[in-house]
C-alpha cells in the first residue's frame, strides 16, 4: 500500500505540474516463442501499456476482495509461478478453503479456457467470477467499482488505460486480463536449447525421448513438447485419477463422457508448482510418475489412448523415472519467476 500511496502523491504532483494531459494508450504486442503455437484470438481485447500497469496494480492490490485481506497475488505467487506454491488448497477471505488447487499463471495467451473445468471462457470472465465467488475474494462488483472510482490514484491509472471509458466491472477485469496476458514464460534451459543456445545432458536428453516416445512414457499427446512447446494441448482429459468426489468438468456440462475430465497442465514450471493434480494429491514429481506407471484407475470414461498404451506398455524403470525427472526440471524458468516485471 505505501507504494500505491507514492503513485497518488506523483499523480497529484503531475496535475499540479501541468502533465496531467490524457494520451492515446500504448499498444503492446504480445512476443512469440519460438516453438509455441498461435496465440488464441484476443483481438476483443487490445493490451496497452497502461492497461498492463493497471492490471498490475489490481493484481496486487486486496482492494478487490471484501474485507481487503487478500489480493490476487495472495494465492498467485510470482515466486511460485504464479501459483499458491506448496499449499493444497487455498484460502480465500476469512479463511475459506477452495475445493480445488490454484493452477499457475502462464501462457493464457495461448488458452482459451480457465479454471480446471474450463467454466470461464475468457480470462475477464474468470476475474469476473474470483472476485465475486463466495468462497474467494467475496466481493460485489458494486462494491468493488466503487472503492476503484473512490481512489484518487485509480482514477487517474483508467483515464489513461481506457480514455474517456467510464469505470465499470468490464474494465476491471479487462485491466487484470491484459496483465495476465504479458506473463509469458519461454526462458527455461529447454527454450534454450531449442533456440540452440544450450545442450540437454545425457540424462535429459534420455528422459526427453522417453517422454515423447508414444511407445514408453506417451506422454505426448496431452502434454506437448515437441513441436508446439507449451508443455499442454490445452485440452480436457480424464487421466486415470481415483475419484474424490469431484468429477470435474461433468459438474459443468452434465454430459456422461466428460466425468473425471480435468485441463491439462502444462508441464512448464514444474519445480515452482507443487503440489500436483486439481486436487493437489501429488506432493512430488516422483509421485506423480509413480501414478502414471503404477497407480492409474481405469475407468470407460479415462483416457481412451492414455488407457490403450498404459495397458500395453511396461511399468516406468527407477532409472526412466529419473530420466524423465531430469528432463521435465530442464522445463522450469527461472527468469520467469523473477522477472522485475511481474512482481509487484
Amino acid at each position: 500500500m505505501a507504494k500505491l500511496r507514492l503513485l497518488v502523491f506523483l499523480v497529484i504532483l503531475s496535475g499540479f505540474m501541468g502533465y496531467n494531459s490524457i494520451k492515446e494508450p500504448e499498444k503492446v504486442d504480445l512476443r512469440q516463442p519460438l516453438a509455441f503455437p498461435a496465440k488464441q484470438d484476443h483481438a476483443d481485447l487490445p493490451i496497452s501499456a497502461e492497461g498492463v500497469f493497471l492490471g498490475k496494480q489490481l493484481f496486487f492490490d486486496p482492494i478487490l476482495s471484501r474485507d481487503s485481506s487478500i489480493s490476487c497475488s495472495s494465492c498467485h505467487k510470482p515466486e511460485s509461478a504464479f501459483s499458491d506454491g506448496g499449499k493444497t488448497f487455498s484460502a480465500g477471505v476469512e479463511g475459506r478453503m477452495q475445493k480445488r488447487n490454484t493452477p499457475p499463471l502462464f501462457n493464457l495467451a495461448w488458452s482459451e479456457k480457465f479454471f480446471w473445468d474450463g467454466r470461464a471462457i475468457s480470462l475477464t470472465d474468470q476475474a469476473m467470477q474470483v472476485v465475486s465467488s463466495h468462497n474467494e475474494m467475496d466481493l460485489a462488483w458494486s462494491e468493488a467499482v466503487s472503492r476503484i472510482k473512490n481512489d484518487k490514484a485509480y482514477e487517474m491509472f483508467f483515464r489513461r488505460a481506457f480514455p474517456g471509458e467510464i469505470i465499470d466491472s468490464n474494465l476491471v477485469t479487462n485491466a487484470l486480463a491484459q496483465f495476465q496476458l504479458t506473463l509469458i514464460s519461454a526462458d527455461s534451459k529447454f527454450d534454450r536449447v531449442l533456440r540452440g543456445e544450450d545442450v540437454f545432458t545425457k540424462e535429459e536428453f534420455e528422459g526427453f525421448v522417453f517422454v515423447n516416445d508414444q511407445s514408453m512414457g506417451n506422454c505426448l499427446h496431452c502434454h506437448t513438447t515437441d513441436a508446439h512447446a507449451l508443455g499442454t494441448n490445452a485440452g480436457f482429459a480424464n487421466n486415470g485419477l481415483s475419484f474424490f468426489g469431484d468429477e470435474g468438468k461433468y459438474g459443468l456440462t452434465s454430459k456422461n463422457e466428460d466425468r473425471g475430465k480435468f485441463k491439462v497442465p502444462s508441464l512448464r514450471n514444474l519445480v515452482f508448482t507443487a503440489p500436483y493434480m486439481h486436487d493437489g494429491r501429488f506432493e512430488t514429481l516422483k509421485e506423480v510418475l509413480d501414478f502414471y506407471s503404477e497407480g492409474v484407475h481405469f475407468s470407460e470414461h479415462m483416457d481412451p489412448q492414455m488407457k490403450y498404451f498404459t495397458l500395453n506398455r511396461p511399468l516406468f524403470s527407477e532409472e526412466e523415472k529419473n530420466h524423465m525427472l531430469a528432463f521435465l526440471k530442464t522445463m522450469s524458468d527461472t527468469t520467469f519467476v523473477s522477472n522485475p516485471e511481474y512482481l509487484p
